[in-house]
């Protein structure tokens, strides 16, 4: 299976003057949306036309994900399990936006990686956010074997992507960054006596050479890396 991951395009929350820690479900700014349209538009041009296509139902994932539909011709399957981190309680239900304001705690995911990270007794920590995402990636595999999918998704899902397809343990020192739109390509091989995944390439971004948005910023906040 051929499994790319593409993060959604330029979100309001990814903007420099985005301050709040709570939990809100953004929309796309004028450019995300340029971005992706551009996104898509390359993997049309680029690659075999896919055989699925998966997205978070958070909105900047959702209307990124029209720009594909339209493009492939083929309906995008919606699914909580890759939504971004913190925006799932720890049973994996997702957290509803508009009945819930809960903000992000003042620390990384990853530093704490047992501890929740939101401001909620029952919000989901990093190993719970990795067990949502690989129940998706294990029946993503069995059901697309020999296929290609396109996942559009969040940065710290591509993040977590990776970290279960290296096999890495609750604490780690690296962070993978994603720009909006960056396109990273896994191949599930299922020979025995070998690694099960190949990277081929992580944050591919040249279709954001004429839409902008190849900047990458560092900001604090849980929110930058959604």
């Amino acid at each position: 299976m051929h499994l790319y991951l593409i993060r959604h395009g330029e979100a309001e929350s990814n903007l420099p003057d985005w301050k709040t820690t709570q939990i809100v479900d953004t929309a796309l700014t004028a450019r995300g949306h340029r971005q992706a349209e551009a996104a898509a538009q390359w993997v049309k041009t680029n690659l075999p036309k896919p055989d699925a296509i998966y997205s978070s139902t958070l909105l900047r994932t959702r209307q990124t994900a029209v720009q594909f539909e339209q493009a492939m011709e083929i309906e995008a399957v919606f699914d909580d399990r890759i939504r971004e981190i913190g925006n799932n309680y720890s049973d994996h239900t997702p957290i509803l936006h508009d009945t819930a304001m809960i903000s992000y705690n003042d620390y990384w995911a990853t530093e704490f990686p047992f501890s929740p990270a939101v401001n909620s007794i029952n919000g989901e920590n990093l190993l719970h956010f990795r067990a949502r995402l690989g129940m998706f990636l294990h029946e993503v595999t069995g059901k697309h074997r020999d296929q290609m999918v396109v996942v559009i998704c969040h940065g710290f899902v591509v993040d977590a992507m990776l970290d279960l397809a290296f096999n890495v343990g609750a604490h780690r020192n690296c962070e993978v960054w994603t720009s909006n739109t960056g396109i990273t390509h896994l191949q599930y091989i299922a020979h025995p006596g070998r690694e099960r995944w190949r990277l081929h390439y992580q944050n591919r971004v040249e279709h954001l050479a004429k839409v902008g948005g190849l900047g990458l910023t560092l900001r604090g906040e849980m929110s930058a890396h959604d």
